[in-house]
């Protein structure tokens, strides 16, 4: 993969709004991120380099991996937690995905509480561009990922992304007849690069984690999510691929409903003391003693849910559970799950939660086999702030993760804030929220699927 040179030639990405701090062409962003300076370098096409190079790539060059905001998102950061509230239906959700897709104004609602079934995607500016994610190591998805990238690039002329270590499967490096269409593919690479103002788009290829995947890559606002069913479960993918052209159609035209999945915004702050020797002004070591806390501070988009549990020790987990800043309990047991309405229908379900509906504003909070016959499943407000942190008395460390990602160990000291984000990821419907919903429930978990009792005859009514 060569980097090529930034270019103005209608074929790249156009139109990204000049709040982001962009313009058409290659313009070198700058940020600071705690002292360091991140540069991004745009890209330009085959057709403008003159040369016939192995696709398009976004090249970022930065000290370590960049986060996916920029530093014009700052502003919209800030709005957006000024828009954050104590309310019974938590944070006012960003309704703008990506650079041109939004969720069609309805004057008809009532109490700002929108009806799921009304909930429609319409487009600033038609798509040019779209991402393509498809699982990794599945052979079977070859051949629909081929057909899906022929057709968006030949038949509808837009602008395909594709991860890199996509593009290095030897199944499709290999194919020849593939390569005149890879070669107009824009890469990137997720811990590296940033495209969230260069993609209308997500089409997800596999199953429910590759939509988990897909919304992981952006930290704010995500482009509109259309998955299909290609995956094992397929319980957050509703589209077939059989007929996937006269629904790629639909989408174009914005003929289409949303569900607006919301997230939680995480942040683990991190405890870090360190032995810190004392010297003299003349260089004579006095004695051994305890530095300043060197607080260190990660943030997170989960789509499903915070697993904190025991890890690999045989002693009970020992957490504390803080609401708004009050201690409402300590979770004695495996751990404790805090999930979003999509995820009571992954983990916590299956540790005994209830399932909600993904338009409902909440917070549900399941113990995973708790130390007590009466700790069950709550259900808070998505506008509260939850925090977790390990109890003084706990025997042994905890693990937590992040939608079954990047796992790490939680110490004395450290804590876990979680609360409902601004930034959804807007999930296209099939049909429409509550139709797609109780459909994947019947079909992906059978709820409540059984034999029917037959009916009596006249002659068994009289025994």
């Amino acid at each position: 993969m060569e980097t090529l040179r930034p270019c103005l030639s209608s074929f790249c990405v156009e139109d990204v709004a000049a709040a982001d701090g962009l313009s058409r062409g290659g313009l070198v962003v700058s940020e600071m991120d705690g002292g360091d300076e991140v540069e991004a370098v745009s890209y330009c096409c085959s057709t403008c380099d003159g040369g016939e190079g192995h696709g398009r790539t976004l090249s970022v060059h930065t000290r370590k991996p960049r986060s996916l905001s920029t530093s014009s998102s700052s502003s919209t950061t800030t709005s957006s937690d000024n828009r954050r509230t104590q309310s019974l239906h938590g944070p006012s959700p960003v309704t703008t995905f990506g650079p041109k897709a939004c969720m069609l104004h309805n004057p008809n609602t009532i109490m700002h509480i929108q009806d799921p079934a009304s909930q429609r995607l319409t487009w600033n500016k038609p798509p040019k561009s779209v991402l393509v994610i498809k699982k990794i190591r599945d052979a079977g998805l070859l051949q629909p990922f081929k057909e899906l990238c022929t057709f968006l690039t030949e038949v509808k002329s837009m602008i395909v992304y594709v991860e890199r270590k996509v593009l290095e499967d030897p199944a499709i490096a290999g194919d020849d007849a593939f390569r005149t269409t890879m070669n107009k593919f824009c890469t990137f690479r997720d811990d590296l690069d940033d495209i969230s103002n260069y993609v209308d788009f997500i089409i997800c290829l596999g199953g429910d984690g590759t939509l988990l995947y897909a919304s992981s890559l952006f930290q704010e606002s995500v482009p509109p999510v259309m998955a299909f069913h290609l995956g094992s479960l397929g319980f957050l993918t509703p589209f077939n691929f059989d007929t996937y052209q006269s629904q790629l159609n639909q989408v174009i035209e914005g003929n289409v409903s949303i569900v607006l999945r919301s997230r939680l915004r995480v942040r683990v702050q991190k405890d870090s003391r360190e032995k810190r020797t004392k010297v003299e002004e003349n260089g004579v070591i006095l004695t051994n003693g305890d530095g300043e806390g060197m607080h260190k501070a990660a943030q997170y988009q989960v789509l499903n849910e915070v697993v904190v549990d025991r890890g690999p020790s045989s002693y009970l987990s020992n957490v504390d559970l803080f609401l708004d800043g009050h201690l409402i309990t300590t979770v004695q047991g495996d751990g404790v799950i805090v999930s979003t309405p999509t995820g009571s229908t992954a983990y916590a379900v299956a540790a005994g939660a209830s399932m909600i509906h993904p338009n409902v504003p909440a917070i549900m909070i399941t113990p995973i086999c708790p130390h007590s016959l009466s700790f069950r499943p709550i259900v808070v407000p998505a506008g509260v702030e939850l925090k977790v942190m390990l109890s003084s008395e706990a025997r042994n460390t905890a693990w937590v993760s992040f939608d079954g990602r990047k796992r790490q160990e939680i110490c004395h000291g450290d804590s876990i804030t979680i609360t409902t984000s601004c930034f959804p990821v807007p999930s296209i419907c099939f049909r429409d929220p509550v139709t797609d919903w109780f459909e994947s429930l019947a079909q992906c978990l059978h709820w409540n699927v059984r034999k029917k009792q037959h009916h009596l005859t006249s002659e068994e009514e009289e025994f």
